[in-house]
């Protein structure tokens, strides 16, 4: 078969283009779409970076709060119990003929440390008999702290007030 110049040319061109088209299909798109998948990854990677490198942070901030709340616990007395310390406290904020009730809680285990909390009502007293007590109990050196507390007016007495709180210490 004998094909004239016009047609050798159009052979050409189409095989040219045929050629380019293959080219482009099986090795210059896959080698686009895998670069953009890599590229993707390690976008990811960055990220999963940062996040270790702040989750690390944060871990150590933990580290050293654990670390001075145990040199806390070391220093505190060996005979501490919340319970003793609480009406130690009320007697020296002339609260203890006011309590109505003291009740200890299930320690739970919170990291390395045991939380002891008890739940106590204060009935009828004034404003400064409380803000004496809380003064006294809020005690960073016996790492002692109020975790949840309600105050309301009496019913009982006018001018005076309720308060429940639930109080909270760790132990080792």
């Amino acid at each position: 078969m004998k094909l004239g110049k016009r047609e050798k040319f159009l052979v050409s061109l189409v095989s040219c283009c045929i050629a380019v088209f293959l080219l482009f299909q099986f090795i210059i798109f896959p080698f686009l779409d895998k670069r953009e998948v890599i590229k993707r990854g390690i976008e990811a990677k960055r990220d999963g970076l940062k996040e270790m490198a702040s989750l690390r942070t944060e871990h150590e901030s933990y580290k050293k709060g654990a670390a001075g709340l145990q040199s806390y616990l070391m220093r505190r007395e060996k005979s501490f119990t919340l319970f003793s310390f609480l009406e130690q406290a009320a007697g020296q904020a002339k609260v203890k003929d006011h309590i109505k009730h003291m009740k200890p809680s299930a320690s739970r285990v919170s990291g390395r440390f045991k939380e002891s909390t008890i739940e106590m009502k204060l009935d009828e007293i004034n404003v400064k008999q409380l803000v004496d007590y809380l003064y006294l109990i809020e005690s960073p050196e016996n790492v002692v702290s109020i975790k949840r507390i309600s105050i309301k007016d009496s019913k009982g007495a006018a001018g005076y007030l309720d308060a429940v709180m639930q109080v909270l210490t760790f132990e080792n």
